[in-house]
């Protein structure tokens, strides 16, 4: 009988649920995924092999096995490595090498050989997407599961009426197992934003510009007012140096904006480790040349 668990896909700024249904008979070896997967999600197979055999079970390239996975909804395009450990879940519950409850938990993460999880990108939209759905649970990779946690604020354990999801980082497949069978207890990932919103490490300050007065007078009055703002001048008059300053004048995002600008980060894998929420006024400067495809 076909296992089945849960994982997801980043569709813009959002993520959907997707199915990860695994098919186990006996044939000739063959390994095959369906369901729009990309380049990274086909390769997943040789992953799942090697880090299955690393912690010691039965390994699909060891076995006379016909394996199936499908990725549904079908039409949607698969993309990424986070596939790797739902894959690898999934073929050890189909080949009944395992037996846990998959219901109401979405699993996500990039498999090492050896066995061990690479963070993954969009985990941030992914775990917003589960806990407005009602899932109870999601299993991720140990290095994202303070992002994951920003879901569940610490300000909201004081009420009984705020729906939690759990956030359990792992390490690696064995230990994914352990827990999931129930040998090992791994406490939820918690983080708290008060720290975080108060810490801001400014990369230019408008102190620190000597001169430029009527300059500076303009940016202040564009932040004030949220206005649009150009400058004009020669290369080397600090036209760039003043913009990077304007953050610092800006007004502190509010935790809602914090989390959108989060989002983007985290989908296009710029977001630090060491710093999951990302609360300073993003800037860009884009080349003066740059087209409008390159701009969005």
């Amino acid at each position: 009988m076909p296992s089945k668990v849960y994982s997801a896909a980043i569709v813009g700024l959002d993520a959907q649920i997707v199915e990860v249904e695994t098919d186990v008979s006996y044939g000739l070896r063959n390994f095959s995924i369906v369901g729009l997967p990309d380049k990274a999600v086909e390769e997943s197979k040789e992953r799942v092999g090697a880090a299955i055999k690393s912690i010691k079970f039965s390994s699909p390239h060891q076995q006379p096995h016909r394996i199936l996975v499908n990725l549904a909804p079908a039409d949607l395009k698969k993309e990424g490595s986070l596939y790797d450990l739902p894959i690898a879940l999934g073929y050890l519950l189909a080949s009944k090498q395992t037996k846990f409850n998959p219901e109401n938990k979405i699993f996500l993460g990039e498999l090492a050989l050896d066995g061990k999880l690479r963070p993954t990108r969009g985990v941030l939209s992914i775990a917003l997407t589960a806990k407005e759905q009602g899932w109870k649970e999601i299993i991720l990779p140990k290095a994202n599961a303070a992002e994951a946690a920003l879901v569940n604020p610490a300000r909201e354990s004081t009420s009984n009426k705020v729906k939690k999801i759990k956030v359990i980082g792992i390490e690696n497949l064995k230990e994914a197992v352990d827990y999931l069978e129930g040998r090992k207890e791994i406490l939820p990932t918690e983080t708290r934003i008060e720290g975080l919103s108060k810490d801001i490490d400014y990369p230019v300050d408008l102190a620190w510009i000597k001169g430029q007065e009527y300059a500076k007078r303009a940016l202040e009055i564009a932040a004030a007012g949220a206005h649009n703002l150009f400058m004009i001048g020669p290369p080397g008059a600090g036209k760039t140096l003043l913009a990077k300053a304007i953050p610092s004048i800006l007004p502190s995002l509010s935790f809602e904006e914090a989390l959108e600008v989060t989002k983007i980060y985290s989908i296009t894998g710029i977001l630090p480790q060491e710093k999951p929420l990302i609360n300073l006024p993003p800037f860009r400067a884009p080349h003066h040349a740059s087209s409008e495809a390159a701009l969005i």
